[in-house]
């Protein structure tokens, strides 16, 4: 005797469906909102490529009909853009590697050590990336000034650390809490020293929090304007940032967008490669808490 399977009941089908629905929706959601954070990256990219006649075109042209690389020419070409470039990569190598080397040992004593007022430092610590940047603009200048580091790129480094530390802290905290400590602990009754086992064990396994620090690091650091074009006014020091933002032809026709549109590609060059590069950790060391 053959038996028939039954059909779901209404209720489960229904569930079903709305489960179904609510998938679509939500990546219909996910979709637009990434149309609508790469559009704008996908314009300034194409119009870089685009000759001035497409750029002035009151009938938009999404797609360059003529590409051309003299916007891209014209940029490279541009007075102080080798020198901004260099001061840029100075300022940026410098911050990451004070940055982190700080980060790693305050946030090695939080996370290993306990002392008095601990809690208090985490609170101060999380409490300062809750204050605005353009508040600290002006005492930062007042206080550089004083020790006469104003129009200087030291004084700009100074600045930077002080603004991408309390992050960096805060987030290699997390990475290092996450490692237990009995895997020193097994290394030293191994025979190793403390010193042994820190280099070991503890350092390989906080790798990929390091590199994702140092990307975020790297990516403030690069794109920061505002406290750059406070403390700098000497045209050999400024920034690419400085740079990028003072790109005006100085004539009646206003901002050249071809070129301005090509500086602003180079200009994020640098952070797609250092993203592409260390994607594969920086993905593992937020995926896995610094932890393998």
């Amino acid at each position: 005797m053959l038996r028939h399977s039954r059909p779901p009941n209404p209720p489960r089908r229904r569930r079903r469906r709305k489960r179904t629905l609510q998938r679509v929706a939500v990546n219909a959601l996910g979709l637009l909102v990434f149309a609508v954070m790469t559009f704008p990256v996908y314009w300034m990219v194409s119009t870089s490529f685009k000759q001035g006649g497409e750029i002035l075109s009151f009938t938009p042209q999404f797609i360059p009909t003529n590409p051309t690389l003299d916007n891209f020419r014209d940029a490279i070409g541009r007075d102080l853009f080798w020198s901004s470039v260099r001061n840029s990569l100075i300022v940026v190598l410098a911050v990451v590697i004070v940055s982190v080397v700080l980060a790693f040992l305050a946030a090695l004593a939080l996370a290993k050590f306990r002392f008095h007022g601990r809690s208090v430092f985490v609170v101060v610590v999380f409490g300062v990336q809750m204050v605005p940047l353009a508040a600290l603009v002006i005492p930062l200048y007042i206080t550089f000034s004083a020790i006469h580091q104003v129009d200087k790129l030291s004084g700009v480094v100074i600045a930077y650390v002080a603004v991408v530390l309390p992050f960096c802290v805060w987030t290699l905290r997390g990475f290092i809490s996450g490692i237990p400590k009995e895997l020193e602990e097994a290394a030293m009754v191994d025979g190793s020293t403390r010193l042994g086992a820190f280099v070991r064990i503890l350092l390989p396994l906080v790798g990929p929090g390091l590199v994702a620090t140092s990307i975020f690091a790297f990516i403030q650091a690069w794109n920061e304007y505002i406290i750059a074009y406070v403390m700098l006014s000497s045209a050999d020091k400024q920034t690419i940032t400085i740079w990028l933002a003072n790109f005006t032809t100085g004539t009646l026709r206003g901002v050249d967008w071809g070129t301005l549109m090509a500086s602003a590609t180079l200009t994020a060059l640098p952070v797609l490669i250092v993203f592409v590069i260390a994607q594969k950790q920086f993905v593992e060391g937020l995926a896995h808490t610094g932890l393998k």
